[in-house]
């Protein structure tokens, strides 16, 4: 019979995604939800001790018996099984990072309890794209691409317009269109081909170079600027790189002040624990969140199918029904 604590663990098993902070490192964010993790699992109430039959004295007040000491059978708890003894019953939960964040990037980042392990290398195989939120700034050039490196140039930006903004991000759009055909693993003229660029699959197979799936500007007002991102195999640093590029392009300089990820794969900036949320407890919800929500994506997926199967089959009977009703009239047709 398993215990509280291990009835609770394997309900803590999946993924979960939570909101790290700008300036605190990922390894910082895991290992306080392991340890918040371990203290919930082992605060669950302990199984009742185990009993064993030992031979005790009578107690003072019975009469010996003529051979000398008299015994008596009792039950008693085994104390060399006491969690005082013992201590927890779990001493580590493994926690699984996603993709990772830098310290200076903030927003979702996705975590696996256990058998969850498994699960997130098989959600990273599948061409998972990722959304990131940048707040970008015109003027200034910094070594390390960031707002807080050591600046290397200043420039003018009052000759920039959006239309000159948006035809940057049409060239860029547009090579990394080409990159991602490239190392497609697929031929790009083929049907396959098309089925998976319509369901968004259409990817590189394992490692590639970063390339942006998506590119758009959501808000422009020199010196600041805000681009929406979707991207593949990418880095913190090479989305900063991209924003000193576009600067360059526009004949001017480019800065990043801000990467926040507001989607990895299918958890979104909404399904995010905070850092006041990172309790055994909420976890535990989160958990289960996703696996209702994938639960019901998989039956509405079936559904479709379904469907459109059935929608196929009556399209095959009516063009049947059509070409027995014309073969029945040329027939017709020939006898009179």
């Amino acid at each position: 019979m398993t215990s509280p604590a291990v009835r609770m663990f394997r309900r803590l098993e999946g993924l979960f995604c939570v909101y790290k902070p700008a300036g605190v490192h990922w390894k910082l964010v895991r290992d306080t939800i392991e340890t918040n993790l371990l203290k919930g699992v082992n605060d669950t109430p302990a199984p009742p001790l185990p009993h064993e039959v030992r031979f005790l004295s009578s107690p003072n007040h019975e009469p010996e018996a003529a051979g000398g000491l008299t015994l008596r059978a009792a039950a008693v708890p085994v104390l060399s099984k006491h969690p005082l003894v013992t201590g927890p019953e779990f001493q580590h939960i493994k926690v699984g990072v996603g993709h990772r964040l830098d310290v200076s990037s903030s927003g979702v980042l996705v975590l696996a309890v256990g058998s969850g392990n498994r699960t997130l290398n098989e959600l990273y195989r599948t061409r998972t794209t990722r959304d990131y939120t940048l707040e970008c700034e015109f003027g200034t050039a910094t070594h390390d691409f960031t707002h807080t490196g050591r600046v290397v140039e200043r420039s003018t930006y009052g000759h920039i317009t959006q239309d000159k903004m948006e035809r940057v991000i049409a060239m860029l759009e547009g090579a990394n269109q080409k990159a991602l055909r490239m190392y497609s693993s697929v031929d790009v003229s083929s049907q396959e081909a098309y089925e998976l660029a319509v369901k968004g699959l259409l990817g590189p197979d394992g490692k590639s170079a970063p390339i942006l799936t998506g590119l758009r500007c959501i808000h422009f007002q020199p010196p600041n600027f805000t681009l929406e991102v979707q991207c593949l195999n990418e880095t913190q640093k090479y989305l900063r790189k991209v924003v000193h590029e576009m600067g360059l392009e526009l004949r001017s300089t480019a800065v990043c002040k801000g990467v926040r990820r507001t989607r990895d794969g299918p958890f979104i900036l909404q399904d995010a624990l905070t850092r006041h949320h990172w309790t055994a407890a909420d976890v535990l919800q989160a958990i289960q969140q996703y696996r209702s929500k994938k639960r019901s994506k998989k039956r509405s997926r079936t559904l479709t199918d379904k469907a459109v199967l059935q929608t196929s089959e009556e399209t095959l009977k009516v063009f049947q029904e059509n070409k027995a009703n014309k073969e029945a009239t040329i027939t017709n047709v020939q006898c009179s």
